[in-house]
């Protein structure tokens, strides 16, 4: 392999030193490749510190939902957009399983009592769309209760908006075989191993049926308002780096 002055420059920052040493069989192209995605991601960092700041200054409020199969990547993209950015103001909404009272409620109470206040930016992983596919699949809500969900969510989210709300929705799309992988990556990794749910040991052999329901929240939610924003998520760094430009573009900060 044939390397440019601007490669070899790379592989002597101290990031490049880093990722050369860091293994014990050198791999130049892959190493080049890592270096360039944390370089352009620290780029991207600093454009986020500079978006939150706007956000604070003006006093707005931003909601970013991110959806996807399990091990999709979700969490990994929101703990890279966040990395940098002031702690005090943005909060990451992961709820459990809702208890007897909010299963009462209005289905979007609790998440009503997480939207940001001015000034915040709230990451949902996983949100209300959790009644859109994954409760459904499962058997965690009736077939009146998503029925019910899939007649309010267009509305729910066009008066967010016309609230003076950015709202974001991400749906991080991997492979069958490629979630097949990631499973096997956490159930082998005594560090991540905590991962794995019940819900996620049977995803696999739910795959279809969370396709179907996948297609129908895609057809009845995709409004001009609120459109997704559907992430090739295969691939971990150009997912994270998408979701980042697509943040940006979308808040003209």
């Amino acid at each position: 392999m044939k390397l440019t002055e601007e490669d070899i420059t790379l592989l002597n920052s101290k990031i490049g030193l880093h990722a050369l040493l860091k293994n014990k069989k050198v791999n130049i192209p892959k190493v080049l490749e890592e270096v360039k995605y944390i370089n352009h991601l620290k780029k991207q960092q600093e454009e986020l510190i500079k978006l939150q700041n706007w956000v604070i200054r003006e006093n707005k409020k931003v909601v970013i939902l991110f959806e996807g199969r399990d091990a999709a990547g979700k969490g990994g993209a929101i703990r890279r957009i966040t990395e940098y950015i002031n702690p005090r103001h943005f909060k990451i909404v992961a709820l459990n399983i809702p208890t007897s009272d909010e299963r009462n409620q209005w289905f979007f109470q609790r998440y009503i009592n997480q939207l940001p206040k001015p000034g915040e930016i709230v990451f949902f992983d996983r949100s209300w769309y959790n009644r859109a596919v994954v409760e459904p699949v499962n058997s965690f809500c009736t077939e009146k209760e998503y029925k019910i969900f899939m007649s309010q969510v267009n509305g729910f989210e066009k008066m967010l908006i016309q609230s003076d709300t950015y709202l974001i929705k991400f749906y991080f799309s991997i492979s069958k075989k490629e979630q097949a992988k990631r499973f096997k990556e956490i159930k082998e990794s005594t560090l991540k191993r905590w991962k794995m749910s019940s819900v996620d040991e049977k995803a696999q052999a739910l795959w279809d049926q969370y396709t179907s329901y996948k297609e129908k929240m895609f057809k009845l939610t995709n409004t001009k308002h609120a459109p997704w924003k559907i992430i090739d998520a295969n691939k971990k760094s150009s997912a994270r780096l998408e979701a980042i430009e697509h943040i940006l573009a979308t808040i003209l900060y």
